[in-house]
């Protein structure tokens, strides 16, 4: 065995190999295919990501130098260790805090280190109902955070008075509210009050908390834009350009930018795109750290971004909800691994219903194996060195900063949005991200593809409302077109949804025939495709001929019967099927046979395959069926 020798490289004796070499490899291997159309992959983000990196890729990439906690804190902003908070949000009533404070209670033995409280928008904060509120909770080693916006200003002084009466040191008291007049006009269209007095009373949030430096009062909310179907590029563009709005305002007023920087906590969600995700966070410190820089602060420490990280509603589904727990465990990484300070993962029963005892815990001890059983929070970046994702934080630093950029020549945020430049960037990649999703090219498990065929939604426990996608109105009060948050899912859910609650469960028929290799997988197809609208599928082995098949779907009482075979076959089986199944049932062919037009030439109406827009294809057999 050779000697271990100090400093000795892993595979010296292996020669290295060039990048040309390996494209002269691979170029050999495609055989002539267009090599970006195969292995390149070219995201809504505009990020062209190559099928590999070396080390080379990082050599113009100067952040790569720098170490955990120093400026520009792209490897975030502890030096050692990656500890973050495990946090709970909850609804709180101003009529019950006594019931809130018993599970906030509860919640802090079993794992939460971080609180939210999420304000009841129509009732009115007082003294007493925030004292029981925080009774009993230990100020100084738990944060707490107060959600709601407009109703948290409201909340601030009372929560002050409260701290105050507390016993903890001042420097050690940890906490938020969301304050953020911006996201108030992106999701309402319009300011709570004006733009002026919306932005004095920021002034006053933050005199407010003088005595507590660790307490945050303004929320720049990027999630609004990651659930209303951004990229990630525009949610991070985004969120900077409104932080950027309130410095401004902010310094019109006196305040300072470290005092300014320091109050301010960013609250992202965290998606599905798994790497891009850790990438964008830590771009997203960067970025900041940069702008932050611009206005010369008397420290940097003060361009340090505060994150918090939610997962997003975007991709979660009311169908297979039980599928969000795998989402939200992937996403709950992401964030961790970028080094969030804390994170929120949502209960995956929150789509349609308040959450459960059951389900809130699922959500906690998702993080609590993340820190205690993954040991996620025993090192600081463990992404740094890997050439994907430091290629990949460069490109969404650049594609973010020249969006940015951007919004800062149309006058700042507030002025892109009122003119409309925030919203039609958004829903530009929204209808795309549709589209994919209507026509499979995305797949959401459960909902658009390999659906529970045996599911059905208990229309006492999910409401319409919870499947049906609200549309973006502007009225006469609105000075903007507003931002509606949604599901990708939905648009299908509530195709599935009409089915389940109109009490119908139509029968679809897989009427196999021929050769067992394709009239396996189109019936396979065609199960899948017919499941996803609720439909009961009949699925089958196989008929020696079309009388035994026929026989067996009018047996079975079908509403849809599809035929399955093979191009070849389907131009004989087809019309003789056709003709003897008659009216008795919708006919409908799997598949785009090269023979297609002659079959529509033999009265042969209904095709589905996988150019079919799944959406668009069921929604016509449900009318068909009167459903």
């Amino acid at each position: 065995m050779a000697e271990n020798k100090k400093d000795a490289k892993l595979f010296a004796e292996f020669p290295p190999v060039t990048t040309e070499q390996w494209e002269s490899v691979i170029r050999e291997d495609l055989k002539g295919a267009d090599y970006e159309k195969k292995l390149v992959w070219k995201t809504m983000e505009g990020i062209n990501v190559k099928p590999y990196y070396r080390a080379e890729d990082l050599k113009n990439i100067n952040f790569t130098k720098t170490h955990p906690g120093e400026f520009p804190y792209v490897r975030g902003n502890k030096e050692n260790g990656n500890g973050w908070l495990i946090r709970q949000d909850f609804d709180v009533c101003s009529d019950k805090p006594t019931e809130a404070n018993t599970k906030a209670l509860e919640l802090l033995t079993k794992g939460a280190d971080s609180l939210g409280f999420r304000l009841c928008k129509d009732c009115e904060p007082s003294f007493d109902g925030i004292s029981r509120l925080l009774n009993g909770i230990d100020l100084s080693k738990v944060e707490i955070n107060f959600v709601g916006g407009g109703i948290t200003r409201k909340a601030l002084p009372f929560i002050v008075k409260k701290m105050n009466d507390s016993k903890a040191e001042k420097k050690k008291i940890k906490g938020s509210i969301d304050y953020s007049p911006l996201s108030a006009l992106s999701i309402h269209g319009k300011f709570c009050c004006n733009a002026e007095t919306s932005f004095d009373r920021m002034k006053e949030v933050i005199e407010t908390v003088r005595e507590y430096p660790e307490f945050r009062v303004i929320g720049v909310n990027g999630y609004i834009f990651q659930n209303s179907g951004a990229t990630l590029v525009q949610e991070l563009a985004f969120s900077l350009a409104m932080a950027n709005d309130y410095i401004a305002a902010l310094n019109d007023r006196g305040i300072a930018i470290d005092e300014i920087a320091m109050r301010m906590k960013f609250n992202f969600a965290v998606g599905a795109n798994y790497f891009m995700e850790i990438a964008k966070f830590r771009a997203a410190r960067l970025l900041w750290a940069k702008i932050v820089e611009a206005y010369q602060p008397k420290s940097l420490d003060s361009s340090k971004m505060c994150i918090h990280a939610e997962t997003s509603i975007w991709n979660k589904t009311v169908y297979d909800a039980y599928v969000n727990m795998l989402r939200t465990t992937t996403e709950g990484m992401s964030a961790v691994i970028a080094g969030v300070d804390s994170l929120n993962i949502l209960p995956f029963d929150t789509t349609y219903q308040s959450a459960t005892s059951f389900s809130e815990r699922i959500a906690r001890n998702q993080q609590l194996i993340l820190k205690e059983e993954s040991y996620f929070g025993k090192i600081a970046d463990p992404a740094a060195g890997s050439y994907y994702i430091e290629s990949l934080t460069d490109s969404i630093t650049d594609q973010a900063w020249k969006l940015f950029l951007k919004v800062e020549e149309m006058g700042g945020y507030q002025a892109a949005f009122i003119k409309g430049f925030i919203q039609e960037q958004i829903k530009e990649v929204a209808r795309k991200r549709d589209m994919n999703i209507t026509s499979r090219r995305d797949t959401v498990l459960g909902t658009n593809q390999y659906p529970n065929f045996t599911e059905y939604a208990d229309i006492k426990v999910v409401k319409e409302s919870a499947v049906k996608r609200k549309i973006a109105e502007k009225n006469a009060e609105m000075i903007a077109e507003p931002l509606v948050p949604y599901r990708g899912a939905q648009a299908i859910e509530e195709l599935r949804y009409r089915t389940d609650a109109s009490g119908k469960r139509p029968k679809v028929f897989m009427l196999t025939l021929g050769g067992l290799a394709m009239r396996r997988a189109r019936a396979q197809f065609s199960s899948n495709f017919f499941a996803v609208a609720g439909f009961e599928v009949i699925d089958n082995i196989g008929f020696k001929t079309i009388d035994e098949g026929i026989k067996a779907a009018l047996d079975a009482k079908s509403d849809i019967v599809v035929i399955c075979s093979s191009d070849e076959e389907y131009a004989t089986l087809a019309p003789e099927a056709f003709e003897k199944l008659g009216n008795k049932a919708i006919y409908v062919v799997a598949g785009e046979p090269a023979c297609k037009a002659e079959l529509e030439a033999k009265g042969i109406k209904n095709f589905i395959s996988t150019k079919s827009n799944v959406l668009d294809t069921l929604l016509e057999y449900q009318k068909l069926l009167k459903i």
